[in-house]
């Protein structure tokens, strides 16, 4: 089953809202650590560590505390009435 667009803009925003933060804080500890060097370099070291956190913390976080939400689905309540 193809999800909606509305699911799929649902789960950009939450997306967006809960990698915002990681990269922002990455950031303040990569920029002093690589003063001088290119901004290719610093994203050749930035992104193994962004895509590991998203694949393994974020994406995980926001399937299981926003599953239905992105879904189109009222809460747990509902299913279990």
């Amino acid at each position: 089953m193809k999800p909606s667009l509305a699911s799929r803009l649902r789960m950009a925003a939450v997306m967006t809202l809960a990698v915002y933060p990681v990269v922002t804080l990455y950031l303040y500890i990569l920029m002093p650590l690589t003063a001088g060097w290119e901004i290719w370099q610093r994203s050749l070291v930035l992104v193994p560590f962004m895509a590991s956190t998203i694949v393994l913390l974020i994406v995980p976080m926001i399937t299981r505390y926003f599953g239905p939400f992105i879904a189109g689905r009222k809460a747990a309540a509902t299913q279990a009435a």
